[in-house]
């Protein structure tokens, strides 16, 4: 048996009990902050079909290319506002580390999540 890596999200929990059941489509993500990691998660592991999925049909581009000279090394979430399980709006600030062409690097952003028909999806930036 495979040893299970941390998962890329920094909850702590192994990937296969974290992150990988969404991007599989085992289950949803129950709040804007779950799905926000785990489309970072998603992002560190190249799995651009379920950035696609997970991206507002308003606001998600034609398609979505990952960057293979992109290498995710960390998230650190600072502010959540709404996003609960009994919210339809919420956002998420967060800082992500990466390393691109060998040059470390770092982008902060604050997200917006919608929910629609009991989902939740990515929109935009503020």
């Amino acid at each position: 048996m495979a040893q299970d890596d941390g998962c890329p999200c920094g909850s702590g929990n192994a990937y296969s009990a974290c992150c990988e059941p969404l991007h599989d489509g085992a289950r949803v993500a129950a709040t804007a902050e779950e799905l926000m990691r785990s489309r970072y998660s998603a992002f560190a592991k190249g799995v651009a079909g379920y950035l696609f999925t997970t991206w507002h049909p308003r606001t998600r581009p034609p398609d979505v290319t990952l960057d293979r000279e992109m290498a995710w090394t960390g998230l650190e979430i600072s502010d959540v506002v709404a996003g609960s399980e009994d919210d339809q709006h919420g956002q998420v600030e967060f800082t992500a580390r990466y390393i691109h062409s060998g040059q470390p690097g770092s982008m902060r952003e604050r997200s917006r999540f919608e929910r629609r028909a009991g989902r939740w999806f990515y929109v935009d930036r503020v």
